[in-house]
């Protein structure tokens, strides 16, 4: 499921432990790092933002319109993706965004021996304009880059003369003395491309068959091409679209051998998907499988470099199913692949001898209680001397352990968890990590030893913090924020400490939010009990208010597995905008969302659309108890997951609200993919009751308040189709509803003129239906 909510919490860095979005990994940074942030010092931010922070400004206040909040520059300020230093440690390299086009990146570098900045590749200059392929497009929906533009992702050579960069479908080698290798130039796309870890080759996919090629010389497929059903390298779509993994295959580390997944999706239900556009309609013939129908078969091929000496990995008997994840042992003698079960209850750690492809059981993990189901996590590593550090929810919450030699040892305990493993520096014997120990709405980076004992905590308690870590675990790239300070990313030590900005991104004068800060509210924050008593986290920012008026509620949710709503972390201009507007903004975490705890997510199981709409039932109930609101104007919006809950909370409660928003709303669990909805849902066949209980179709006769439905005509995640499903069942019983649709736009209807366009229909909406502030 993507688009957890309208506003992007950029600060808060890394996605929830089982999101789609998986933690990036960083380039190795060596010794000299810090050396190299030193040299950096302040410098690093001059060309990026300016020195002092200024949280208020005496500006008087400016109308901040929705058109404005989607416009260029960004009202967040510069926002740099993917920092990495070279190699060497000589440069600093940085996707930045353009002060006129936010949504377009061009590669940047800092070069500390002239102490100045440089355009490395211009995405303009240097791209072909050509449309990306089909199978391109999917993958960064998929990935949730779908919005950006120019370039989205770069890889430094392991020698630090040069830079992998794709862009427009096609390959460019970026060298440091600004020479320019195309080295691939086709119609096709060059999907997953990627360097060896010596450098020696790039590697990519094109046209279903994986390709190699020493750099510098024409690359050549090393896979067969099978058919239109059968692909090599890729991830199938449950892996990409919900397993966080988007690779298909895995160098080892000296180059010598490589391994490839193999899958065939022949056996996978077809869904004819009508991409309907302004000016005519695109039919998809998508394999895709939907809960309880048939997944790909995968496997996996050891090979070398040029396709030879192929062996199959023995994955066991039963084929059904999924692949997790696939890492090569630091000294290249070993693979361990993780084998979930199809009812993800089960994850066994295979350890594979690469030359034979003989699998032996290292380890099985087990769901934490009855009626649960096993996140998957990228929080793990396996360490040079074949120790494991892992993470698992194994005593309710997520932790760290450390497997050697056959033994566990867990590393952090206590009733919260661990959302991120941020790096490991070996030779000390530290691990660092993202966690909510100090609080879950602002988490926090730790460091702890591998040997146990008390977490220490490397950041300021006054900001949610995210943090990546080089490959050697010596220095921090720090990203912050909360509700007064925008996304700010820093170089710090081991201890936390700053050692150079690199966006420090301060609100003062120049910064394109200045003239809307006069009118920037405060956030409160609150927990009210569910009805088993347990503490649900509620975000609330009201208007300048006159005494005796009530105001009406905007009141956003979510409220599927996963996503984590309520944050410390900025959020953008999107609810301020909101705010300006006359209305309060609220938004509540029920029981089923993530980084609590077990029990905390565990009431949904074969159950959605229950006690996650009697716990924003119990967020509706407060606001009405509040003398500053109006009770006959809660407006309740939600998109994808939160669409299917607008539904299910108008149907639960007529009258409660005074009118809903259901955004690419999930109608009928049967529709939608198979690793998501049967974690949580099981299969129809053998759960039946429990997915006749949790459509929104039969209930949706009962909707009696005001609704709007929107839905992007070309979705390839909540396929259309359940959109037309809800709304056929509407107009059989004359049931009145409105709907906007977006020709052409996938699961992301958004843009700098559609976003607006998004919005203002909303709140005519609302308007229309009298849920306006007071006069």
């Amino acid at each position: 499921m993507i688009f957890l909510r309208p506003v992007l919490r950029l600060a808060t860095g890394a996605a929830p432990r089982h999101q789609a979005l998986p933690v990036a990994r960083r380039e190795a940074l060596r010794k000299p790092i810090l050396a190299t942030a030193l040299a950096l010092g302040t410098c690093l931010a001059a060309p990026l933002a300016a020195q002092s922070v200024t949280n208020k400004q005496e500006t008087a206040p400016m109308e901040l319109t929705f058109e404005r909040v989607f416009a260029s520059p960004s009202l967040d300020g510069p926002a740099p993706r993917k920092a990495k230093l070279s190699p060497d440690g000589r440069y600093l390299t940085l996707l930045r965004n353009r002060a006129e086009d936010k949504e377009r990146y061009d590669l940047w570098a800092y070069d500390r021996e002239t102490m100045a900045w440089s355009m490395l590749v211009d995405s303009e200059k240097l791209g072909s304009g050509r449309e990306l392929s089909e199978d391109e497009k999917m993958q960064r929906e998929r990935a949730r880059v779908g919005n950006l533009k120019g370039i989205i992702d770069y890889q430094w050579t392991s020698d630090g003369k040069g830079i992998l960069v794709p862009l427009d479908g096609d390959l460019i080698l970026a060298r440091l003395d600004g020479e320019i290798v195309r080295l691939t130039d086709t119609e096709e796309s060059e999907l997953n491309p990627g360097v060896s870890d010596t450098g020696r080759y790039v590697s990519f996919v094109r046209d279903r068959q994986l390709w190699v090629g020493e750099i510098g010389k024409d690359a050549a497929p090393v896979t067969p091409k099978e058919g239109e059903d059968i692909r090599w390298g890729e991830a199938e779509f449950v892996a990409q679209e919900e397993m966080a993994r988007l690779s298909g295959y895995w160098w080892s580390p000296d180059d010598k051998r490589l391994v490839v997944e193999r899958f065939d999706e022949s056996m996978v239900g077809v869904v004819t998907r009508a991409a309907i556009g302004a000016m005519g309609t695109k039919v998809y013939e998508q394999r895709y499988p939907v809960a309880g129908s048939a997944n790909a078969v995968v496997e996996l091929y050891v090979m070398d470099p040029d396709g030879q000496n192929r062996v199959k990995v023995d994955l066991g008997e039963n084929t059904d199913i999924y692949l997790a994840r696939v890492d090569w042992s630091p000294d290249g003698e070993a693979l361990y692949v993780q084998r979930q079960n199809r009812e993800q209850t089960v994850l066994d750690m295979l350890k594979v001898d690469p030359a034979t492809g003989k699998t032996s059981v290292l380890f099985t993990e087990h769901a934490a209680m009855k009626d649960y189901w096993i996140n998957l996590s990228d929080n793990y590593k396996w360490l040079a001397d074949r120790s494991l550090l892992w993470w698992s929810e194994r005593d309710g919450y997520g932790h760290l352990y450390l497997f050697r030699k056959g033994k566990w040892t867990q590393l952090t305990k206590g009733e919260w968890v661990v959302t991120d493993l941020v790096g490991i520096d070996q030779k000390k014997g530290l691990a660092f990590f993202r966690g909510t120990k100090d609080s879950v709405l602002a988490p926090q980076i730790y460091s702890i030893p591998l040997t146990g004992g008390k977490p220490a905590r490397l950041t300021d308690p006054a900001f949610s913090n995210a943090a990546s870590m080089d490959k050697n675990g010596q220095t921090l790239l720090v990203t912050r924020s909360n509700d007064d300070t925008p996304p700010q990313s820093f170089l710090a030590d081991q201890n936390g400490q700053r050692i150079a900005w690199i966006e420090e991104n301060a609100l003062d004068a120049s910064h394109p939010y200045a003239p809307y800060l006069a009118s920037h509210r405060p956030v409160q924050y609150g927990t009210i009990p569910a009805a088993d008593g347990t503490p649900l986290h509620w975000e609330m920012v009201t208007p300048e208010m006159a005494p005796g008026k009530r105001y009406p509620v905007y009141f956003y949710h979510y409220g599927g597995p996963g996503p984590q709503i309520v944050s410390k972390a900025w959020d953008g201009a999107l609810r301020q905008a909101i705010v300006d507007g006359g209305y309060i903004w609220f938004a509540l975490d029920n029981r089923g969302s993530a980084n609590r705890g077990v029990r905390f997510e565990q009431p949904i199981y074969r159950a959605m659309g229950g006690v996650e709409v009697a716990d924003q039932k119990a967020g509706g109930e407060y606001l009405k108890t509040l003398p500053f609101v109006d009770p006959d104007k809660i407006a309740i919006d939600g998109w994808s997951y939160g669409g299917y809950m607008t539904l299910k909370m108008l149907e639960a409660d007529p009258g409660l609200y005074a009118a809903g928003i259901s955004g690419a709303p999930v109608t009928k669990w049967e529709l939608y993919d198979t690793h998501y909805t049967e974690r949580y849902m099981g299969t129809p066949e053998k759960d039946g009751a429990a997915y006749a209980k949790s459509s929104a179709l039969a209930d949706a006769v009962k909707i009696t308040d005001p609704l709007l439905v929107i839905h992007g005509m070309a979705d390839d995640n909540v396929v259309f189709e359940n959109a037309t499903a809800v709304i056929a069942e509407m107009q059989a019983a004359n049931v009145p509803f409105e709907m906007m649709l977006y020709p052409g736009y996938t699961h992301r209807v958004a843009g700098e003129k559609i976003s607006p366009h998004r919005y203002n229909t909303v709140f005519r909406f609302l308007e229309a239906h009298g849920v306006t502030p007071p006069e």
